[in-house]
């Protein structure tokens, strides 16, 4: 009994208030599984009346399925997150894999995905900031968003992310994938960005547990993973990562793939 694979068939028909609604339950699943539909409503701004008739539309025929739910989902990812994967059975950690990549694919909201194409759509200056595993993941990245032509940068380290800062100006996009959402260095880039005027479009690709690079951003894409660790390090997937950059440059190939490289529709 996982939430997600619940409500999956339900978001493509959310308006844009459940959608924030939907993004506060993500962001606040340990929260709200204590919670009674009276705290909830209150905290998200709607009448319990409201926040019922959301629940049932993601598919629950109440509010006390729809913790009970949320409680049996965080319980099995942690005692997922408690296994090493030598321990799992081979199907096991395969599923859960493909789970966490479906899982951050459906929540992508289109009206975000849509902005996000837009500002490319201008052929800004593309910045990416990410450190630990997320960098390697980057590379690949910055090869793809090179390739299809734009003005990438892609500062590797301390130094050189803190110089790339001075070359951003109000008409570049951009991203800050750290999934943790809480590192200090990170923190002070995107804190530095904010203030600035005119400002960036600021996109980050976080964990969806309520953090505040997610919340400094203008955009935010929330992923699912597993965490892991072997000798003090970690090697968690970024693959959902890379999965949400991969949608938004072939969402704006869809849209402006005509205009930019001459691609012609098939006809059906």
């Amino acid at each position: 009994m996982n939430f997600f694979e619940i409500v999956n068939a339900h978001l493509s028909g959310l308006t844009a208030n459940e959608q924030k609604l939907f993004d506060y339950v993500v962001k606040n699943m340990d929260q709200i599984k204590n919670q009674s539909i009276r705290e909830v409503a209150s905290a998200t701004f709607v009448s319990t009346a409201t926040f019922l008739r959301f629940v049932k539309k993601l598919g629950f025929s109440g509010f006390s399925e729809f913790t009970t739910v949320i409680k049996f989902t965080l319980i099995n990812r942690k005692e997922s997150d408690q296994a090493t994967p030598f321990v799992v059975k081979q199907t096991d950690y395969r599923e859960e894999y493909l789970k966490n990549i479906s899982e951050s694919v459906r929540v992508m909201q289109p009206d975000r995905l849509h902005q996000v194409v837009e500002r490319l759509a201008a052929h800004p200056d593309v910045f990416f900031f990410a450190k630990g595993v997320s960098k390697h993941a980057v590379e690949y990245i910055d090869y793809l968003y090179t390739m299809a032509g734009f003005k990438t940068h892609y500062p590797r380290d301390h130094d050189f992310r803190r110089q790339a800062l001075s070359q951003i100006d109000g008409d570049a996009l951009v991203f800050i994938l750290t999934y943790a959402g809480s590192d200090g260095e990170m923190l002070d880039i995107m804190s530095r960005l904010v203030d600035m005027q005119p400002k960036p479009l600021l996109v980050s690709i976080t964990e969806p547990d309520n953090n505040t690079i997610q919340n400094l951003s203008d955009i935010n894409f929330y992923i699912f993973t597993d965490g892991v660790t072997i000798n003090d390090t970690d090697i968690s997937s970024r693959i959902s990562t890379i999965s949400v950059m991969e949608l938004i440059l072939y969402q704006y190939v869809e849209d402006y793939g005509g205009r930019d490289f001459h691609f012609q529709r098939r006809e059906e």
